[in-house]
């Protein structure tokens, strides 16, 4: 008998059965029975590396002395209008704490005081941005 007659009639008996399920035991996703070997990797570590490689991050704002100037202006003509200042929306950077760049966010709410010795804009909920890191200013609608 030559290998190809044997591949092909070795499991002629059985080939034909139903696949066999425990009627005890669920079955188990494939995610977990890949971390009954996870112990056995060779670099441990390695796939949080490739994850962490992999995440993607926006570049820090490039603003001009103009564009700053006019972000400026514009903070401080909406904090100075009567009857205090609006609620406002506000898109910051905030550079990543692992690798270069960051993320964009928006928040909105009101401006409870300007730091001018550090450039922090404090907001009534809590959250301090970097005057620095503003990139747009607009009173909430």
């Amino acid at each position: 008998m030559n290998i190809q007659d044997y591949s092909a009639n070795a499991y002629e008996d059985i080939i034909h059965f139903p696949h066999h399920s425990s009627p005890n035991r669920p079955h188990m996703p494939a995610s977990d029975r890949a971390a009954q070997f996870a112990p056995f990797a060779a670099l441990t570590g390695y796939g949080e590396v490739i994850k962490e490689t992999a995440r993607r991050t926006d570049a820090a704002p490039e603003l001009t002395e103009d564009e700053r100037e006019r972000l400026d202006q514009k903070l401080r003509s909406l904090l100075n209008m009567p009857g205090g200042p609006p609620e406002l929306l506000i898109t910051y950077f905030v550079p990543d704490e692992r690798k270069t760049g960051g993320e964009y966010r928006r928040t909105a709410g009101r401006i409870r005081r300007i730091e001018e010795a550090d450039g922090d804009i404090l907001m009534t909920d809590g959250i301090r941005i970097r005057k620095d890191f503003v990139v747009d200013i607009d009173k909430k609608p």
